[in-house]
């Protein structure tokens, strides 16, 4: 299967959002759908995986100053394409990408179950550090 990865400043509002669904992150409201477009461009880096027909099957993102630290985050692959190499192509791009500027901190929190495939990557636990979140969730 042929897979195009692009780096983009805009994509279909749908398409975005049945990844988040497809991830469990979507709880849909007004201000969820307000704010996907500035999301994407205010992003660092926004990367998209399209089949050669143009549907956006994967998604990932960077966000950064561009000089100091980069957390990657919404990394994403609809359910049906996943284990074909797309999420690890989009993390391996997003972090050459922070590389290549010269950016060396970069981090992201992981869902259970996937240590093993972040450390393929290069990434490991943040020894000492606990990931915290603002609010009651």
């Amino acid at each position: 299967m042929t897979v195009v990865f692009e780096a983009v400043d805009a994509a279909p509002f749908e398409e975005i959002v049945e990844l988040y669904k497809s991830a469990g992150w979507w709880k849909d409201a007004p201000e969820a759908r307000s704010i996907i477009s500035a999301m994407i461009r205010g992003s660092f880096r926004f990367m998209v995986a399209r089949l050669p027909e143009g549907r956006i099957v994967g998604m990932a993102r960077v966000i950064s100053d561009g000089y100091s630290d980069a957390y990657i985050q919404d990394v994403v692959v609809l359910q049906s394409y996943r284990k074909q190499g797309i999420g690890r192509e989009l993390i391996r791009r997003l972090t050459e990408y922070c590389v290549d500027r010269k950016i060396s901190w970069i981090g992201l929190v992981a869902e259970p179950g996937t240590r093993e495939f972040y450390e393929e990557l290069g990434y490991g636990p943040l020894a000492g550090y606990q990931p915290m979140l603002y609010g009651k969730h």
